[in-house]
């Protein structure tokens, strides 16, 4: 199976290789250079909440017909970043290092600088149904993956400025972003600066990031903030281990690859904190994910009450979550069934992973970061893990 998963990895490493990591995304809708040529109705909310979605859901790619470029995607860098690490992990080649000083390089050139701390954003506008994004408005999405690969790379090349870049990170979520509080002081970050609105992964992978930083400065302000937003998103969570999305009306669906955020987020918060506190939590949350999202033919599940869509982001997740939660030996015959069934479904012959499979028809549209970066990093975490189990006992 290991030699399926690098011959897999090799195929789209050439793929991206080929684009230089640029690429179109889901979500890129409104770069078009045809749709901005209409101010009356780009300028207008439901237009844009249209026009996006046209392109999400079409099977035919628009984006060249309608002026979209193909472009750099910050978190899509942060995860062949932490990718590389990986690789470099389990074979200290020399490529494998020349790309993470690249790719810490360009993400600290693509750095929005005009906040509290180092943040990132999209290279698009998005609008959602809670708000707008103009291009490169920092996220704590993207900011913590991206701060969280310098810390990858932080911790094999000893370069200092990467640590001290992910310590002002920090800074970005505690005096930048927006907090909703409970009644017992714990709170959710909000999801960028422009709103206050409650999405329980993003504030938890927040958590994450200030907890991994705590490990190396022992800042006990940071441990604290971190332990608030993971108390008050465990507060969120359902009697049978789940949480939706949000809070908001429209935020209530269930879904794989979010759910699995929510676990290694609150397991690196453990590992990284040295607590067990919310133990019990992790441990309902997993059964929930393991029990609900893959089938027995090894399909990753998007929602928990739909096989369909198909989405590439959902197997990815699994192998990433398995990994971060210490599960991956134990479950590796349900993690090769599904890594089996995706490449063998949804890696197409140019080495590129298609976006989704739908009950009547496909997306095989390839996007750099929600396809490519996502299986780049899940692969080499793959790899990783399994490599770690075969020198274990190997050398035992």
């Amino acid at each position: 199976m290991s030699e399926k998963i690098q011959n897999s990895l090799i195929k789209l490493t050439n793929y991206c290789l080929s684009e230089e990591f640029k690429g179109y995304d889901p979500y890129d809708g409104l770069n078009s250079t045809l749709f901005q040529a209409m101010p009356f109705i780009s300028q207008n909310r439901i237009a844009r909440l249209v026009w996006i979605q046209l392109f999400k859901r079409s099977p035919l790619n628009l984006r060249a017909i309608t002026g979209i470029k193909k472009d750099y995607n910050p978190k899509a860098l942060g995860l062949f970043l932490s990718g590389y690490c990986n690789l470099y992990t389990q074979d200290n080649k020399q490529e494998y290092l020349d790309k993470i000083i690249f790719f810490s390089n360009l993400l600290i050139s693509l750095e929005n600088k005009s906040f509290s701390g180092a943040c990132w954003g999209y290279n698009f506008d998005w609008q959602s149904k809670a708000f707008l994004q103009p291009k490169n408005m920092p996220t704590i999405v993207a900011t913590t993956f991206i701060a969280s690969a310098l810390l990858d790379a932080y911790e094999i090349t000893g370069e200092t400025r990467l640590l001290n870049i992910s310590r002002s990170a920090c800074d970005f979520l505690i005096k930048d972003l927006n907090r909703n509080y409970d009644g017992n002081g714990n709170f959710a970050f909000s999801y960028s600066p422009l709103d206050k609105t409650i999405v329980f992964n993003a504030s938890l992978l927040g958590s994450r990031l200030l907890s991994r930083v705590y490990s190396f400065t022992q800042e006990i302000e940071l441990l604290d903030l971190a332990q608030k937003s993971v108390t008050f998103c465990c507060d969120y969570q359902k009697n049978d281990g789940s949480w939706s999305y949000g809070t908001l009306d429209f935020h209530q669906w269930i879904d794989s690859f979010h759910t699995g955020y929510n676990l290694e987020c609150i397991a690196d918060f453990m590992k990284y904190s040295g607590s067990s506190i919310f133990e019990g939590q992790l441990a309902k949350g997993f059964d929930y994910y393991i029990n609900t999202f893959f089938t027995d033919e090894g399909v990753a599940k998007y929602y928990s009450n739909s096989v369909y869509p198909i989405d590439i982001h959902s197997p990815a997740q699994l192998i990433i979550t398995l990994a971060k939660l210490g599960k991956f030996n134990e479950y590796k015959n349900l993690a090769e069934k599904v890594i089996s069934w995706t490449i063998d479904n949804m890696q197409s012959d140019k080495g590129y992973f298609i976006y989704q499979i739908n009950k009547y028809f496909s997306s095989r549209i390839s996007y750099m970061r929600w396809a490519q970066a996502w299986m780049f990093y899940a692969l080499s975490e793959y790899l990783l893990q399994f490599n770690s189990e075969y020198s274990e006992t190997l050398f035992d």
